[in-house]
């Protein structure tokens, strides 16, 4: 019934979408995924990680076998596009493969086993349209939002001493390498989340069931709640309101080399097709909840997670699409949600749900903050810097001492008996 729900509510809201971006001339989220079905996808790694997200319920064999169908009909799919010169690009063979095994469920499986790779194909699908469902979103968030709140958000930046312009001189002093590798480490995100999930549902298909509480669980919450703040917190991101990429429609071509001067903030009329994806900043979010669930992992998992939170730090801040500030709401946004979803599992914990609330409240007031003070945190900086990451780091201690008091402790060792000396 839950997932039935899950599904029917998912459904509503691509529909909805849908609506919504033919309403405005674009294709929706649904026309965009039928169409991969046969046209070059826009990203086949993602569609290939959906697969690897679907295959957790499958036996090794079977996986082996699902993976080697992919890659047979991808290379079919290659020689055709080359053959009539079309776009070239891998991963409808991973779609056609997962959705042969949507069939297979309805028509050769029954009970638990049908209802098992129902749920493997709908995570890796659920995958997929997040992916689909926010391309959509920022599109209509250039549409709908003709100003954007960048000085206001700017402004409030100096309290913690201009990141984006620091990083951003950083990562042009790297050289093209620095800059391939921390761009990868973007565009993928994804596929790292994948690589995490695949490890946390390792033993579904020999337990025949899938855990309380996984990572893509929290990236749905936040892909689906993220881009509905955009839309009433608008901001487009240094590299187009004080840099190059915004043309005309920039303060000026400050960023990376410039700050920007302390003057009051007012809204500001932008372009309508740079999406409005700034605050909180999502990329940090997914990146901090990566992190977290890479925590209880191998060796090699949690390096991974903590590479991908500071190299997409990096990119983020480096490549001029967010402020600090949206650092730091998108790590508080991503610790009330975790919280709020982890108490859900225990029965809806006191001590999660309080966390929630609080981390809500803080980042609430940071949004508030931002808006309606920036010129008093920007005057004040060496006051409300500090009070900025204090309440960051609030949320997080937080964070770190109710999940303590969650995981499992260590059952003592048995202490032996005491044998009487023999006489």
């Amino acid at each position: 019934m839950l997932w039935a729900g899950v599904a029917a509510v998912a459904l509503a809201f691509l529909v909805a979408l849908e609506i919504a971006a033919r309403h405005y001339g674009m294709r929706g989220p649904i026309t965009n995924q039928v169409r991969e079905v046969v046209f070059a996808p826009k990203s086949g790694p993602l569609l290939y990680a959906g697969m690897a997200l679907m295959s957790v319920v499958l036996p090794w064999r079977e996986r082996l076998i699902a993976f080697g169908v992919a890659a047979g009909i991808d290379v079919v799919f290659f020689l055709v596009r080359w053959a009539v010169d079309a776009k070239m690009m891998f991963g409808n063979g991973a779609l056609w493969v997962t959705l042969a095994c949507a069939v297979i469920a309805v028509t050769r499986r029954t009970g638990r086993e049908r209802a098992l790779l129902l749920k493997g194909v709908g995570l890796g699908l659920l995958l997929v349209a997040g992916r689909k469902t926010g391309d959509t979103w920022l599109l209509i968030t250039s549409r709908t939002r003709p100003t954007v709140l960048d000085q206001y958000v700017a402004t409030a930046d100096h309290a913690l001493g201009n990141p984006s312009w620091v990083v951003g001189r950083l990562v042009e002093a790297t050289g093209t390498v620095g800059n391939h590798i921390l761009d990868y480490v973007y565009i993928q995100l994804a596929v790292a989340a994948v690589l995490v999930t695949v490890y946390q549902l390792r033993n579904v298909a020999a337990e025949r069931r899938f855990p309380q509480h996984h990572l893509v669980r929290t990236f749905l919450v936040i892909g689906l709640l993220g881009p509905g703040i955009y839309m009433i917190y608008p901001v487009v991101g240094p590299i187009f309101a004080y840099g190059a990429d915004g043309g005309h429609w920039a303060v000026a071509d400050l960023w990376p080399n410039t700050v920007t001067p302390l003057t009051a903030p007012q809204h500001m009329p932008f372009n309508d097709f740079t999406p409005r994806n700034c605050m909180p900043s999502l990329h940090t979010a997914w990146a901090t909840a990566i992190f977290i669930h890479s925590r209880k992992g191998p060796r090699l998992l949690r390096y991974g997670g903590t590479f991908w939170l500071v190299a997409t730090l990096g990119a983020t801040l480096g490549f001029g699409y967010h402020y600090g500030t949206d650092i730091v709401t998108g790590v508080i946004f991503t610790l009330m949600i975790e919280a709020a979803l982890r108490a859900q599992t225990r029965d809806w914990d006191r001590a999660g749900l309080q966390l929630a609330a609080y981390a809500a409240v803080v980042f609430t007031t940071l949004l508030l903050a931002f808006r309606y003070l920036p010129m008093q945190i920007a005057e004040h900086r060496w006051f409300s810097g500090p009070l900025i990451l204090l309440a960051m780091l609030s949320v997080i201690y937080g964070y770190v001492r109710v999940t303590r008091q969650w995981d499992p402790k260590p059952a003592p060792a048995p202490r032996p008996e005491l044998q009487p000396e023999p006489v």
